[in-house]
Order: C-alpha cells, then sequence, then structure tokens
C-alpha cells in the first residue's frame, strides 16, 4: 500500500540530538575532552558575569560554538547561528535540546570582549594542556619555538601618516618614493596591526605575529603569544614564554636561524632552558657554540623542530591564523589561543583513538 505524501507532526518528541550523533564521530571524544577542560576551569567561567539580573547564555555553550566556528571553518557567526537552527551535530556539540532556542549572532559580539577581558581563551588552552598532560602525551623537557605571521583586517590603503586624517584614497595605493616607518605611520584601520615582512625579497604586509611553544614528543602548544610585528617580537615572545615553563628539571628549546641571536641563547640560558638553535654562520658567528652542538640532543632537536610548524599549517588552512578578521591585539591574540585550543582538542584525540 503507498503511503500518502503528507506531514503529520507528532505531538511529543521522545528523541535528543544525542540520537542523531553516530556513536563513532570524532566530535564525541572532542566533546568530552572539552567537557572536562570546561569542568577544570570551574568559578573561573563566571568571573566576568553579574550575580544579579536575568540569567544570561551559559559560558560553556559559547565556547564550544566557536571551537565549532574554528574545527569546521566556519566563516561568520551569522553562518555559525544559521547551523546551529537545523545541523543535529552542532545543536548537540553545544548542548542544545531540540526545542532550545538559538541566539543572535550579536551575542558573540557582545560576548567577545568580556572574553578577552577575563583571559578566557587563554584559560581554555591551559586547561586543555592538561588535558593532554593528565593522559602522558607532553614531553615536560624538550620543547620547540616558532612564530609565524597572521595577517590583519586591513587594506594596506589604510597604512598613512599618523597626522594624515583624510579619507584614503579610491584606488590602489602609490608608495613609491615614500619612507614608512612604525614611529610616523599607523594602520588608521587597525592601529595595532604593524607593516612588516618576514624576509628580504618578500612583500610588506600589515600583519601581527603569532608565537608558540611546542612539546617535541606530540606537537602539541603548551603556550602561545601574539604580539605586533617587530624585528624583536619573536626573541621577547620566545623567552616570555620560557620563563613560564615550571619545573626543575632542565629543559630544552629548539628553535631555526632567526633565533640565532645572543640575546635569546643568553636569555634562555638565565632561564634554565638549554637553547638547540639552529646555527646561522651566512657571513657571521653563530651565537650557539660546541659547548651546545657536541651533544647528541642537539641533533634530536634539530630533527624535531619541523614538528613546530604542524599547529601553524591547520590554523591557517581556512582557518583565523592565514588572515584575522578581527581587529585589535587583544582580540586576535585571544582567537589565536582559540585556534591553538582547537588544533590540541583534534591532536589529543586523534593519539587517544590511535
Amino acid at each position: 500500500m503507498r503511503s500518502p505524501d503528507a506531514e503529520q507532526p507528532s505531538l511529543f518528541s521522545y528523541s535528543q540530538t544525542a540520537d542523531f550523533v553516530p556513536g563513532d564521530h570524532p566530535l564525541r571524544r572532542i566533546r568530552s575532552l572539552v567537557d572536562a577542560a570546561l569542568d577544570s576551569m570551574g568559578g573561573t567561567l563566571t568571573v566576568s558575569y553579574s550575580h544579579t539580573g536575568r540569567p544570561g547564555i551559559a559560558p560553556e555553550r559559547l565556547i564550544r560554538a566557536l571551537l565549532l566556528q574554528i574545527l569546521y571553518s566556519i566563516r561568520s557567526e551569522r553562518q555559525l547561528v544559521e547551523q546551529l537552527r537545523y545541523n543535529m551535530l552542532f545543536r548537540w556539540f553545544v548542548g542544545l535540546s531540540l526545542d532550545d532556542a538559538v541566539w543572535d549572532a550579536t551575542t558573540f559580539t557582545k560576548n567577545r570582549q568580556r572574553f578577552v577581558d577575563s583571559a578566557m581563551t587563554g584559560r581554555l588552552l591551559d586547561a586543555v594542556v592538561d588535558q593532554a598532560r593528565q593522559r602522558q602525551l607532553l614531553s615536560e623537557q624538550h620543547f620547540c619555538v616558532d612564530g609565524t605571521l597572521i595577517d590583519a583586517w586591513a587594506l594596506m590603503g589604510s597604512y598613512r601618516r599618523q597626522d594624515d586624517d583624510d579619507e584614503p584614497p579610491s584606488g590602489p595605493p602609490d608608495f613609491k618614493g615614500e619612507t614608512r616607518r612604525a614611529d610616523t605611520h599607523e594602520c588608521k584601520t587597525d592601529p595595532d596591526a604593524r607593516l612588516y615582512k618576514k624576509a628580504q625579497g618578500q612583500p610588506s604586509r600589515l600583519c601581527y605575529i603569532g608565537h608558540v611553544l611546542t612539546d617535541n614528543r606530540h606537537a602539541l602548544v603548551i603556550d602561545a603569544e601574539t604580539t605586533r610585528a617587530s624585528g624583536t617580537a619573536e626573541v621577547d615572545a620566545a623567552l616570555t614564554m620560557l620563563d613560564r615553563r615550571p619545573g626543575k628539571h632542565r629543559l630544552t628549546v629548539g628553535a631555526d636561524k632567526n633565533y640565532d641571536q645572543q640575546r635569546f641563547v643568553e636569555g634562555a640560558r638565565a632561564a634554565g632552558v638549554t637553547p638547540h638553535v639552529a646555527q646561522n654562520t651566512r657571513g657571521r658567528r653563530s651565537a650557539i657554540d660546541e659547548r651546545t652542538t657536541r651533544h647528541a640532543g642537539y641533533a634530536q632537536s634539530i630533527n624535531a623542530r619541523h614538528r613546530v610548524e604542524t599547529p601553524f599549517g591547520w590554523g591557517k588552512y581556512a582557518r583565523p591564523l592565514k588572515q584575522t578578521m578581527l581587529r585589535g591585539l587583544d582580540r586576535v591574540g585571544a582567537q589565536a589561543k582559540l585556534v591553538f585550543a582547537s588544533y590540541n582538542l583534534v591532536r589529543i584525540a586523534a593519539l587517544e583513538a590511535a
């Protein structure tokens, strides 16, 4: 007998969003990691919320939604909210039931500054790293450090003299014969962005620099910093992250030739860290001498150094590390830490499944 093509809504629904998610779906393992990390954060999630007034949206749900946006390379909050309206997988991951209303896209805009002020994404990254530590996936003594450029959400035409308040030209800017310096020029769209080029022969870009400290065992991001682009930013951020490393054991850190500087080598040794830096002997004398290179651990660190590029590649493939859509150092830095927390979650889940 042929059934009629007619919709007949049920009076009651006995299904839950979890019923629509396969038991072996990769997000199930990631969801358990996220829940454990959020539980360990405890009362820190409520620090920036008032004790009076109407109850707001649970910060845990907002964080899970922002993680989904990164994991699935969703370009905007409006597209994310659209997915939350009809995607059962997304509703389950965030914690929404079938009947829960989805909030407006502006909710993320209004809560973003709250997350920045309370260093929420930094705490989340630390909590995810602690989950890896509990599973004994970290190398607590051997690390690598590196930096990458994050393109700013600004056009080159917005980089003008600081005293230039005129409207930008309608056509492409012509900087021929003009000297542009950070102390005389600024980006009118994003004042924290800096004009910087990675190496000789490459074009200058308005950008930030994202820095990471990874472990040598599984390339998990242990710490992260975002700075304004400058010639000293990489060394400054690396020494800052090394100073935050606890422990009584002697540590090692691998790095590329850009870190072959006396200031970095001496600063790392002062922090109790042995610098295993690739030697730069092109027309100069390396800051790394035989006291370091003679040990077998130096060669091992140099061989493992390429793993630090893994989180950068993951974060730039259709994700915000290639070009951010936010403006301001604090917001870009918070977004970068959220990207690295997402990368760690995927990496830990893959290591557990192996």
